[in-house]
């Protein structure tokens, strides 16, 4: 089976998708467990109410880089408090830095970065990295970070520099891939992935953005996972029955509060 490690079943259900038949196409294409992320800490009462619905469906608590500034900040103490209540609750985030859309909120965007990683530290949950056009920052925070307490974390959607992937690799951080490997231009993402061990990477669909080919500039779908990962096993020349289980055990093994976690 797969996991769609990564999607965003409210901004499906804004886009007027039933996430019902969402889920139950998913799980035919053989998706049969989906994270949804927590964009916005005040919104996280609706991302986790699907995670009650679904009994496939797992969640995450944070703060996008890029809602920073509309947010209030994330408190640590409280949100700890959550995660422990909160059985379904597996990740942190997403988190990180976005230079990309906005550079004007750096300072704020390493702040709420720096508290997330330090609700991993205490928590023992899965860190959820966004990263754009910021890497020397991400590296340089992961690194230090990392020296002042231990901490599991999954570099998502990865399209930035091999130097990057080589620094979250040495941290011991596991990476997940998207669509974006599918597209014809992803030619330096897809040298990266052919290095990323085995043991390392994850599947997922950001969806409803990045749909893989044959889909590119459709909404995206959890069921597309299939397809990401299909295209991986070829790029790695692994057997897709293989992949598929290993990144199932890779998330797993990294989400220890999953109940199938190993």
């Amino acid at each position: 089976m797969l996991i769609d490690s990564h999607c965003h079943l409210d901004l499906l259900e804004e886009k007027d998708f039933n996430i019902e038949e969402l889920v139950n196409s998913a799980k035919e294409k053989n998706v049969k467990y989906l994270q949804t992320i927590c964009t916005k800490i005040t919104e996280f009462d609706k991302i986790y109410s699907y995670a009650e619905k679904f009994y496939n469906v797992f969640a995450s608590i944070g703060i996008h880089p890029c809602n920073v500034h509309l947010e209030p900040k994330i408190n640590i103490e409280e949100t700890i408090k959550i995660c422990q209540e909160k059985s379904k609750l597996i990740g942190i985030g997403e988190t990180g830095l976005d230079y990309f859309h906005d550079k004007s909120t750096k300072s704020q965007q390493i702040e709420s970065f720096l508290k997330h990683i330090e609700i991993a530290q205490k928590t023992g949950l899965v860190l959820i990295i966004h990263s754009r056009d910021a890497d020397e920052d991400m590296a340089d925070i992961l690194e230090q970070e990392m020296k002042k307490g231990q901490f599991k974390a999954l570099m998502h959607c990865f399209s930035s520099s091999e130097e990057l992937a080589k620094k979250a690799l040495k941290l011991d951080i596991s990476i997940s891939i998207s669509g974006i490997v599918t597209f014809k231009n992803a030619i330096d993402l897809q040298q990266i992935v052919k290095n990323i061990p085995k043991e390392k990477i994850l599947v997922e669909t950001d969806a409803p953005y990045l749909a893989p080919t044959p889909y590119r500039g459709k909404i995206n779908k959890p069921e597309f996972t299939l397809e990401t990962a299909k295209f991986i096993a070829d790029l790695k020349e692994i057997d897709e029955e293989e992949f598929f289980q290993i990144t199932t055990d890779n998330f797993c093994r990294l989400f220890t509060k999953f109940p199938f976690s190993k």
